[in-house]
């Protein structure tokens, strides 16, 4: 599913137009966006939490010559699933609370 998929579904699931949606999803992807900038953590219970992790320095090697190079630190955003959502993902029987699924 691509993001003009997901504002058609949301469109028709909400009852609202898909102009509402879009700016639904847009700020959703901005709050988070600048939350983990900003170095904080999003927690969406049912669902699951974006975090930074630091990457640290490291000696790397370029593939095409072989010969060593500095890879720089960063920070990288992760996503951890909550326990609920990867059962349903994964073929759990747990199907209550907020991610529960339609039978």
């Amino acid at each position: 599913m691509n993001k003009a998929e997901l504002i058609q579904k949301i469109s028709k699931d909400a009852g609202i137009t898909k102009l509402q949606a879009t700016l639904l999803i847009n700020s959703l992807t901005d709050s988070i966006t600048k939350t983990l900038k900003n170095g904080g953590k999003v927690t969406l219970n049912g669902f699951g939490t974006f975090a930074v992790s630091k990457r640290a320095a490291r000696q790397g090697r370029n593939p095409h010559t072989g010969a060593l190079i500095k890879v720089k630190n960063k920070n990288i955003a992760r996503f951890k699933a909550a326990n609920i959502f990867q059962n349903i993902v994964g073929g759990g029987t747990d199907d209550t609370g907020p991610m529960r699924t339609k039978k």
